[in-house]
């Protein structure tokens, strides 16, 4: 059977950067109370004319470079998002267009910031199944585009951008060894966008009570789906939403801050863009090397979780 193995990434981030100081000359909060709170000092805002796929096209194309590989080498894209340029087509159709990778297969992934550990689950099933033997996945957001800027619970929160990776069959031993995923759906209604308003309201206490056991249970499970042991873990890359979570966690499992990248104080929550950004960004600082087991683990609206084991 081929294993899943990442052999490429790449990310993208808006130029325009939106700090708590500025927030603090459009809503009732502090520099101090935001960093308190969730430990996000700044994160990077799109204009009106840039979309969820426009960052998306520029992950694909860094991720591409890294892999060494054009877009004629592709068998599929996948995309999770939840703020897609339209409701139909998907932003992997539009990705494809964009990308020139004529005929093959596209489709959008939706499980909000747990989005990328589903799409990549999925990648690692059809390439394991034999079915696609080179895949794109792309975790992208503009959800500063869905925020109300009044409501100080969540506008400090969110930041925009799009991280990729190019998942191709090996016949090495290493790859993506395991994936582990659920959902929560009587949750649902603590973190919600709806279609009518498009505003993000969010029961903060509860999802927080949810995030921290959800990102605990899928670091411990998806390890042992693995065969592997949480000291065998190299690096943790979890979902980058609030620090508190990350800081909570941690204690819980005895994990070192060196075995766990951050990244949220200079980009905010960016949803399903924010494994793949930490990864990317975690990668070129020389903190995953070759024989690392790495674990990615988000969660996020739905309510959805899940994780994914990697070994370099």
């Amino acid at each position: 059977m081929a294993e899943a193995k990442i052999i490429g990434s790449g990310s993208a981030l808006p130029d325009k950067i939106l700090t708590n100081q500025d927030l603090e000359k459009i809503v009732d909060t502090s520099d101090e109370w935001i960093v308190g709170r969730t430990g996000i000092k700044e994160r990077r805002v799109t204009d009106d004319k840039t979309t969820t796929s426009d960052l998306a096209l520029i992950a694909a194309q860094k991720a591409l470079k890294a892999a060494n590989v054009n877009a004629d080498y592709l068998d599929l894209i996948l995309v999770a998002t939840t703020t897609p340029d339209s409701l139909f087509p998907s932003v992997g159709c539009i990705l494809q267009n964009k990308l020139g990778a004529k005929k093959i297969p596209a489709f959008d992934v939706s499980a909000a910031c747990s989005g990328f550990n589903f799409a990549l689950s999925v990648a690692q099933a059809y390439v394991e199944a034999g079915l696609y033997q080179h895949i794109l996945v792309v975790g992208a957001d503009t959800l500063t585009k869905n925020v109300d800027w009044s409501d100080r619970g969540t506008c400090i929160l969110f930041g925009d951008g799009a991280g990729a990776m190019v998942v191709s069959a090996s016949d090495d031993k290493d790859g993506i060894l395991a994936s582990y995923l659920g959902a929560k759906g009587e949750g649902g209604e603590y973190l919600t966008m709806p279609v009518k308003n498009g505003y993000i309201n969010m029961d903060g206490k509860e999802v927080f009570k949810f995030a921290v056991r959800a990102l605990e249970e899928s670091v411990i499970e998806v390890l042992k789906k693995a065969n592997l042991k949480l000291e065998d873990m190299s690096l943790l890359i979890p979902h980058q939403a609030n620090v508190r979570i990350i800081n909570h966690v941690a204690k819980k499992l005895g994990l070192p801050a060196e075995r766990i990248f951050v990244n949220l104080d200079k980009y905010g929550n960016t949803s399903a863009a924010s494994i793949p950004i930490a990864f990317d960004e975690a990668k070129r600082a020389g903190k995953i090397k070759k024989g690392d087991i790495v674990v990615l683990s988000g969660f996020g609206a739905g309510l959805t979780y899940g994780a994914n084991v990697i070994k370099f």
